[in-house]
């Protein structure tokens, strides 16, 4: 069953760093988001779609526009210019001291915000168990539950709780973290979180 432990003492080094200003918060939630993104969309040139082999009509004498081909780029059905192509890169680059901060910052508003609680999240595997530590804790909304490794259990007890995400806490990210309205993190998955972020980059 779900089971509730003594609290242990947030690291202010992570958990209380100054906030002056959301900018870097912004950036980094912007870098998750574009880092997820696939290029999916595509469109076809006038080399590429079909068609347009005659002309549509002849040079002179018509009172028309002259076209040599229906799969000129005005027309309704041509090609498409400078169109996506498939092979669009978003990506955006963050320092790994800009993450850190950035990591913090979030943590740090969250905690403010009282959205924070530490516990363990115990279960067999059942979702009976997860929705009753939810009602328990009046999780109502979103719900982010970091821990140190993922377990079958935890994953087959959450995986049908709709707006309950659970994530290790070396994949942490701004994007999750204000985006939950409640933040269940596991007293192990604090220490390895402390270690990641007050780590120094070389």
């Amino acid at each position: 069953m779900a089971e509730t432990t003594a609290k242990p003492t947030l690291p202010k080094a992570v958990f209380n760093v100054e906030v002056e200003n959301h900018e870097l918060l912004k950036v980094a939630y912007d870098a998750y988001l574009a880092n997820n993104r696939g290029a999916n969309a595509t469109t076809l040139t006038r080399g590429e779609v079909s068609g347009g082999g005659k002309k549509p009509w002849k040079q002179k004498g018509t009172g028309r526009a002259r076209f040599g081909s229906t799969r000129n780029p005005i027309w309704r059905t041509g090609g498409i210019v400078f169109g996506p192509r498939g092979n669009e890169n978003f990506t955006k680059k963050l320092s790994t001291t800009s993450k850190r901060v950035a990591l913090k910052q979030a943590l740090s508003l969250a905690n403010k915000a009282k959205k924070i609680t530490l516990t363990d999240v115990k279960t067999t595997g059942k979702t009976s168990e997860i929705a009753k530590f939810l009602a328990d804790n009046k999780f109502t909304r979103k719900t982010l539950i970091v821990v140190d490794e993922k377990t079958p259990e935890l994953i087959r007890a959450t995986s049908n709780i709709q707006d309950v995400m659970v994530v290790r806490s070396t994949y942490l990210s701004v994007y999750h973290i204000l985006n939950a309205d409640h933040i269940v993190i596991a007293p192990a998955a604090v220490k390895t979180i402390e270690a990641w972020l007050t780590k120094e980059a070389k």
